[in-house]
C-alpha cells in the first residue's frame, strides 16, 4: 500500500480543537501515517547529526508528504522551521545525491489552520496578505527541493469552530487527502 506521511507540527495538540480534529480524521485514511513531531521532539530541538537520519528515511519511504500545522503570526510553528533546517539541510546539502535527489518528485501538500476568517486574508482584510502569500516560504522550499506543490487545505476560524464544524473540517480534510492521494500515484524511487 502506498504511504501518505502527515507530519503534524502543533506545539500543544492536547489544547487544540481544529488540528486535533484534522489529525484524528487523517488517521482514518488508509495508507496514511500521522507523526506528531512535537511529541517526538518535546524540547523543540532537532539535532542535525542525531535526528535527521531517521527523519530523512521516513520522507524517502513516503509516496507523498503533508505538513500539517497552525499558522502562527504569519508563519509556521518554530519546530517546523527547525525540522526544515535539520532534515532538509542534511538531505539537500550533506547528502544531495543519495537523499535529496531521491526525495525530489515527492508531492507535498500543506494542511494549515488559521484563527481568522478567510476574508481576513487579503488586501482589504485584517491580515492584508493572502494565505497563499503567507505560505510562500514553504512553496519556495518545495520548489527548491523538487517537491511538486499540491493545493493547500486550509481551515479558517480554527479556534472558534463548534463540534459540528470540527466534524465537517475533519470530513473536508479526509476528502482533501483522498484527492491528493488520487492525484499523486506512487512514485518511482531512485535506488540508494
Amino acid at each position: 500500500m502506498t504511504q501518505t506521511l502527515v507530519l503534524l507540527f502543533h506545539p500543544n495538540i492536547e489544547q487544540s480543537k481544529a488540528n486535533a480534529a484534522l489529525r484524528d480524521a487523517a488517521q482514518t485514511v488508509p495508507g496514511t501515517l500521522v507523526v506528531d513531531i512535537y511529541a517526538r521532539y518535546p524540547d523543540g530541538l532537532i539535532d542535525l547529526a542525531a535526528d535527521s537520519e531517521a527523519e530523512a528515511r521516513a520522507l524517502l519511504e513516503a509516496d507523498r508528504i503533508v505538513l500539517q500545522f497552525p499558522i502562527q503570526w504569519y508563519s509556521t510553528p518554530a519546530l517546523l522551521k527547525a525540522w526544515q533546517d535539520a532534515v532538509l539541510t542534511r538531505m539537500y546539502y550533506i547528502h544531495p545525491d543519495t537523499e535529496g535527489a531521491r526525495l525530489a518528485g515527492t508531492p507535498l501538500m500543506v494542511a494549515a489552520t488559521a484563527g481568522n476568517t478567510s476574508a481576513a486574508y487579503g488586501r482589504s482584510g485584517a491580515n492584508y496578505f493572502t494565505a497563499d502569500e503567507i505560505l510562500a516560504p514553504l512553496k519556495a522550499t518545495a520548489h527548491r527541493c523538487g517537491l511538486p506543490w499540491h493545493a493547500p487545505h486550509l481551515i479558517f476560524r480554527a479556534d472558534k469552530l463548534g463540534p459540528a464544524e470540527l466534524v465537517a473540517a475533519g470530513d473536508s480534510y479526509v476528502c482533501a487527502l483522498e484527492a491528493f492521494i488520487a492525484a499523486t500515484p506512487p512514485r518511482e524511487r531512485l535506488a540508494a
